[in-house]
Formats: structure tokens, C-alpha cells, sequence
């Protein structure tokens, strides 16, 4: 196992970003899954300047995205998106794409148990059979009932995946899993070999230590069950607008160049801009806590 981080937390350029993790003893990076921000190029010697590898990247499930969707129209130019997204980790060399089918936000579904279901499955085949093409694989991310009311527990990932092939896996995130199962650890074993990818952030989705989740006990159960991926730091810290604030200063408040999608994305997750000082500290403290014990 190693650590990785997400990058769509905070609007920076992706060079403080890398030299930011290389700095905590992060080795790779999932890449934020907007492949219009990213020159392969550029982006490739940025990588290799800094010694960190693309491991992949997430899918971001935004607006008009949805693999579910009842119109076909906009079916088809989500798992256009998702193609986009697996294009871009294969020429950056790297191994997975985390897909989240179902615009993250919707809570209302757009037809029939049995019409959606049909509707995802088709388009996420779609999509795996681009990337067994670019040698990528896709790992299905099941979220908390809160941001999907379609795929929220490692059952629900697993069906999916079932549904699409055999070489299709999941991602499961320790964040949902608090929240979604009866037990974190019983869902890590039914995941077993089919768990490509596995995000971290504590229950209250600050930086991995800063919450109650038995970190040493979670990773030895990826250890029981033979993971040797990522561990891939997200955090999306909520925001405290009240005196009781624990992190006064944790808010940008001088204006910052963020695409309005990706700003919407951060608030609808409770969070915000985020000061480089705070977003440097959560970064350190998930490295602190989680290095330790994968080493």
C-alpha cells in the first residue's frame, strides 16, 4: 500500500500541490476528473519533476452527469465525460479511474428501480470497455445516502460491478462506509479482491486522526484481505460559521481562480476555500496518521 491524495479540495496549481505531498511522503496522486484543466504534457513533466505518479483519478459527478439519467441524450454525454476521464489516466500513466455513477447531489430518482437500473448498467459497461481498451480500471464508488440515493453501501458497488464484468472492481471511501454499513470492516472483506481503490478521510471528513475512526484496525483489515493500492486522502473539512469555530482561519477570504463548477462542488460538500496553511496541515496530519501504519 502507499499514499495518495485527491487534488480538487483546494484551487492551486498542480505544481504546490506535488511538491505540498512529496514534501509529507505521499507517492501518488488521483487526479481531479476534468480533463480540460490538464495538459498531457505539461502535466506528465510536472509529475516527473516532482517524483509522484498518477495512480488516477475521480470521477466529478457533477451537474448535467449522470450514467443513470432517464434521457438518453444526456446519458450519452456522461459516459462521454467518463471516456474523457479514463483517456486522461491512461496517457498519464496511471492505473485507475474511481467512478461515481450518479450526479453527486441527486437524491430523487429519475424512473423506475428497474428502468435505472438498466440505464446505469448499459452505460457503465460502456465505459469499462473503454477502459480494458486503455488499460485503466474502473472502480465503482458507492457515497453516503445524503449525496446519491442510488449507490450508498459496498453491496450496491458490488452489484454493479457484477452487472458490468467480472474485471470491474470498487472503491470504497472510510468516510461513507462510517456513515452507510453495518460494519466497516465486514464491508472491506466483502469487497476483497475486487477493491481497486480505497479513499480516507475521518468520520467528520477532516484529515485522517482528526476524528474516531480506528485507523489501525481499517488498515489492517486491507492488509487481511491483500489491498496493496492507494490510500487516497479526501478530505473536504466542513466549514464552522459560528464563534465556536475550532479553525478560525481555515476560510480564503482573497479572491481565488476556481472554475464556479468546482467551487459548487466544495459548498455542496459543506465545505469551502480553503487557506494553503489549513489545507497543508490536513494534508500532513492524514500522512502522520496513515504512513505509520501502511509502512
Amino acid at each position: 500500500m502507499h499514499l495518495s491524495t485527491h487534488n480538487w479540495m483546494r484551487a492551486e496549481p498542480l505544481a504546490v500541490t506535488l511538491k505540498r505531498i512529496k514534501k509529507y511522503g505521499y507517492e501518488s496522486i488521483e487526479i481531479s476528473g476534468e480533463p480540460a484543466q490538464y495538459d498531457i504534457k505539461d502535466t506528465r513533466a510536472l509529475l516527473k519533476e516532482h517524483g509522484i505518479r498518477c495512480w488516477g483519478a475521480v470521477t466529478l459527478t457533477l451537474g448535467e452527469r449522470n450514467l443513470a439519467a432517464k434521457d438518453e441524450g444526456q446519458r450519452a454525454s456522461s459516459v462521454d465525460y467518463v471516456k474523457s476521464v479514463i483517456t486522461m489516466v491512461s496517457e498519464l500513466e496511471g492505473e485507475i479511474v474511481t467512478l461515481v455513477p450518479a450526479t453527486v447531489g441527486k437524491v430523487v430518482p429519475d424512473g423506475t428501480e428497474e428502468e435505472e437500473w438498466k440505464w446505469v448498467v448499459d452505460a457503465t459497461k460502456e465505459c469499462f470497455a473503454h477502459a480494458q481498451k486503455k488499460g485503466v480500471r474502473l472502480a465503482i464508488e458507492p457515497l453516503n445516502r445524503f449525496e446519491t440515493y442510488l449507490f450508498n453501501r459496498a453491496a450496491q458497488a458490488l452489484a454493479l460491478a457484477d452487472a458490468v464484468d467480472p474485471g470491474c472492481g470498487v472503491c470504497l471511501d472510510a468516510f461513507h462506509l462510517n456513515i452507510e454499513e453495518e460494519d466497516i470492516y465486514d464491508a472491506i472483506r466483502l469487497a476483497g479482491n475486487r477493491l481497486f481503490d480505497f479513499h480516507v478521510a475521518d468520520n467528520n471528513r477532516f484529515a485522517a486522526g482528526l476524528g474516531h475512526l480506528n485507523w489501525p484496525k481499517i488498515v489492517a483489515t486491507l492488509k487481511e484481505i491483500g489491498y496493496d493500492g492507494a490510500l487516497t486522502n479526501e478530505f473536504v473539512a466542513p466549514v464552522d460559521r459560528t464563534p465556536a469555530a475550532k479553525y478560525p482561519d481555515m476560510v480564503e477570504r482573497s479572491p481565488v481562480d476556481i472554475p464556479p463548477e468546482q467551487l459548487k462542488f466544495i459548498q455542496d460538500h459543506g465545505s469551502s476555500l480553503l487557506t494553503e496553511k489549513f489545507y497543508d496541515d490536513q494534508m500532513r496530519i492524514t500522512a502522520e496518521t496513515i504512513l505509520p501504519l501502511i509502512k
